[in-house]
């Protein structure tokens, strides 16, 4: 079980463990379950990208499908984890932490919409932990579901692309491929940033204007 947890965490283990299969489903629950906040969306679309180009025979597809199919994965994703909070609605601000859920991870997600709004179902794509919870957060405040839709296609479409097509033009140079920790590593650094920094003025609370 504990090996097979450490594979859902690296990305190269889910798509040689589990091939286009795994790899759909992880972009699903990162993106619409609470269990997801800790799969490595970001590097593993790169990843699935580069690997789309070097290795096709892991994935079986090109990457035009490969990108279709992780969209649709990310819009269903994002679309359950609307109706899980349209579902629960306020009374999970008061649900008591559990290996799971933590409350600090959902108070995160609203000091970001409080200061970006709607496009906090955009810009989140991009942010580990925030990606998972807004679109929760967006069902527990009722944004109407046309409005969402908007916000979910065009952000599914601008993360997974992004990715997707750096990880796959980038494939062709073998420095890339060797160091291929490195890149993980710094793109979980990078997207923690706004994360940490959301986290910390949520804390601290509304700031004077004067």
């Amino acid at each position: 079980m504990l090996d097979f947890l450490k594979q859902l965490t690296d990305p190269q283990s889910i798509i040689s463990y589990g091939g286009l299969a795994l790899l759909l489903f992880v972009v699903f629950a990162e993106t619409g379950l609470l269990i997801g906040f800790f799969l490595p969306g970001d590097s593993l679309i790169f990843i699935s990208g580069l690997i789309c180009r070097t290795k096709p025979q892991l994935l079986d597809t090109n990457i035009v499908v490969l990108l279709l199919l992780l969209i649709a994965a990310a819009v269903l994703g994002n679309i359950a984890g609307y109706l899980f909070g349209y579902k629960v609605g306020p009374p999970l601000f008061k649900r008591e932490d559990s290996l799971i859920f933590k409350k600090r991870y959902l108070e995160t997600t609203t000091a970001f919409y409080t200061k970006h709004g709607g496009k906090t179902l955009v810009l989140g794509r991009f942010l580990p932990i925030i990606r998972t919870f807004a679109p929760i957060l967006a069902g527990i405040i009722k944004v109407p579901f046309g409005k969402f839709m908007i916000y979910n296609i065009s952000g599914a479409a601008a993360w997974i692309v992004s990715l997707g097509l750096a990880g796959y033009f980038l494939g062709q140079f073998a420095w890339v491929e060797k160091n291929i920790g490195y890149i993980v590593i710094f793109l979980i650094v990078i997207t923690l940033i706004p994360v940490i920094t959301a986290w910390i003025r949520g804390k601290r609370g509304p700031q004077s204007t004067n």
